[in-house]
């Protein structure tokens, strides 16, 4: 039996065993994924990679969508489901706002190659993936859309067009996935703190709204500021207010 043909899986000391090939086989994928496209990567493809036969490889995995649907849940999915808890926290807005840049810059910084794979393969996703993957990206546009209208109606965050301000903030957070060098000075730790302070400074108020009041001689800004609050207050009474 080679080194990487399939084992028994009875045998709990195997199990570790088994985890590790799977994580190399996932590995591998990912790479040759984003080396050849999703359509252009055989599963023969794969188990060459690996050092290993096509049916050995069966024991680990069933097809080329598994390995997707793992990458895309890892990606997506579970970024989803953290976004939807730290939005129902029962805290203040900037502080739900830094920890959840912090989480999502920081995933981008640590799995870049595979968040690009992902947006690379968008149009190639089997079309219950695809269905999955829109959801999931719903899920935190509407977390980040419910902690900045939080933040907004306290007081804490000025007052922006709340859909724009989260578009804006994640894809701040998305854009680390390309411009991060593992390699440069700053661990993907250090980069996701920075960006969270970065996000709560780019949208809290100002003490007192000094950056935002117009000089004395500028009567046309001082309308345009007032007409922007109004518009927004407008917004406030006639939506619903949502519902944590």
């Amino acid at each position: 039996m080679s080194a990487l043909e399939p084992v028994p899986d009875e045998a709990p000391a195997r199990r570790p065993r088994r985890e590790m090939v799977e994580a190399q086989i996932y590995e591998q994928a990912t790479r040759l994924f984003a080396e050849r496209g999703f359509a252009g990567t055989s599963l023969q493809d794969i188990a060459d990679a690996m050092g290993m036969t096509r049916p050995s490889l069966y024991y680990y995995v069933k097809n080329k969508d598994q390995l997707l649907a793992r990458l895309v849940t890892e990606i997506t999915e579970a970024p989803a489901a953290a976004t939807e808890e730290i939005a129902e926290r029962e805290v203040d807005a900037p502080t739900k706002l830094r920890e959840l840049v912090r989480l999502i810059a920081g995933q981008q910084a640590r799995h870049a190659a595979r968040f690009q794979l992902v947006i690379r393969s968008e149009s190639e996703l089997p079309d219950d993936l695809a269905v999955a993957h829109e959801a999931a990206k719903r899920r935190v546009l509407d977390g980040f859309t419910r902690i900045v209208d939080q933040g907004v109606r306290s007081g804490e965050f000025r007052p922006r067009p709340v859909r724009t301000t989260a578009l804006a903030l994640i894809g701040m957070c998305n854009w680390v996935a390309w411009w991060f060098n593992p390699a440069g000075p700053q661990s993907p730790e250090e980069v996701a703190e920075q960006m969270a302070e970065m996000a709560v400074a780019l949208v809290a108020q100002a003490p007192d709204r000094t950056p935002d009041v117009p000089r004395p001689d500028d009567p046309a800004a001082a309308l345009a500021l007032l007409r922007q609050d109004l518009d927004y207050l407008e917004s406030v009474i006639t939506t619903p207010t949502s519902k944590d």
